[in-house]
């Protein structure tokens, strides 16, 4: 089964490492890249530019509007995502937990749905 992995992060905390400590931080999360893709687990992985780089996006009676930045205030914003292959929730949630990044955040695992149902979007049954 498929899950997003979302890695949320509090910007001004990354910022505040040394860069010995960044580039330790940058080094672990590449070696575990490497790990999980030589396990067959990683399918794609990206990093996000700063929240400050943000637009959002809605649409209300036909009309578009943008605002910069996300949608909600919060101190942990999105930092980048990682998609994975895994037998089942317990062992994405292993996956995720050894993120480097999730010492300083924290990652949201959310199973990928493979089509769109036809039922109803978050349909929590199959009639």
């Amino acid at each position: 089964m498929k899950y997003l992995c979302l890695a949320y992060e509090e910007e001004q905390v990354l910022d505040a490492l040394s860069r010995d400590e960044w580039q330790a931080l940058r080094q672990d999360t590449l070696d575990y890249v490497d790990e999980l893709r030589g396990a067959g687990h990683l399918l794609t992985t990206h990093a996000l530019q700063s929240v400050h780089a943000a637009t959002t996006v809605r649409v209300r009676q036909g009309r578009v509007s943008t605002t910069d930045g996300p949608f909600a205030e919060t101190k942990e914003t999105l930092g980048g995502f990682f998609l994975i292959e895994a037998p089942d929730l317990d062992a994405a949630i292993a996956i995720a937990a050894r993120w480097p990044s999730a010492r300083f955040g924290s990652i949201e695992v959310r199973p990928i749905e493979d089509t769109l149902r036809a039922e109803g979007r978050y349909a929590t049954s199959v009639a």
